[in-house]
């Protein structure tokens, strides 16, 4: 078994309270729908809430920042790039308008933490990440993708689990502009798996043949990461 980090230390790293995003706008066509272990605004999930709850979690209303040394990235959006490539039809790299003027969603969804704490209700917006796939065709050996990150930071999926109704490049949680502690001015929300597969400060997905382990996944964490057979350690 590999090595296991601290609890204080995952995909919550290179922290720093200040810096202003700049992506304050959701452009293209919007959609509202709930998704994953989600409800729409007016439902009441079925069973209570604890039901939406996976094994050795607890709930929470602030959303914790962890720190692990390091600074947030000072994302200049007039060079920002987000670039897809790999086993794919056709590489594509947007620019930070090309990508805001993609087709975007509103969901309402909860994520959950491998440091055992969820947060419920979260309402997205952004860009599904199928309509980023659309775009550059993956290869049908193409059945993982590496997602890569300012900083250097990288952890892999399925791509099944990419190309899930929940899963979207946010740009606001809580109909504000993501902050830059949380991941903005892009990030990665996969609500299905544990939280550090929502990787912040996204720039760009590698499409693959075989499943390569991540940065968090090469130090000890699982490489799924499923919250609810609780799959936070190899």
């Amino acid at each position: 078994m590999a090595h296991k980090r601290s609890h204080t230390y995952h995909e919550e790293r290179y922290q720093q309270r200040g810096l202003r995003s700049g992506a304050d706008r959701v452009s293209g066509k919007t959609g509202v729908m709930s998704a994953g272990f989600a409800k729409k605004d007016s439902e009441t999930p079925a069973g209570g809430a604890k039901a939406r709850v996976p094994p050795g979690q607890k709930v929470v209303q602030n959303w914790p920042v962890f720190t692990h040394g390091g600074r947030v990235p000072r994302i200049d959006l007039s060079q920002w790039r987000f670039s897809v490539g790999g086993l794919v039809e056709e590489e594509r790299t947007f620019t930070w308008e090309e990508f805001t003027c993609l087709p975007q969603v509103t969901i309402i969804s909860d994520v959950h933490c491998v440091t055992h704490w969820s947060r419920l209700d979260n309402r997205w917006a952004g860009v599904p990440a199928r309509e980023v796939v659309k775009i550059v065709r993956p290869k049908p050996e193409a059945r993982f993708v590496m997602v890569h990150c300012h900083r250097g930071y990288t952890t892999n999926l399925r791509t099944d689990d990419l190309l899930g109704d929940d899963a979207l490049f946010a740009l606001k949680h809580d109909s504000e502009p993501l902050s830059p502690e949380h991941g903005g001015p892009l990030r990665l929300v996969v609500p299905k798996l544990y939280f550090w597969k929502s990787a912040k400060w996204v720039r760009g997905l590698v499409f693959m043949d075989r499943e390569r382990p991540g940065f968090w996944e090469m130090s000890g964490y699982h490489i799924r990461g499923d919250p609810w057979k609780e799959e936070r350690y190899s």
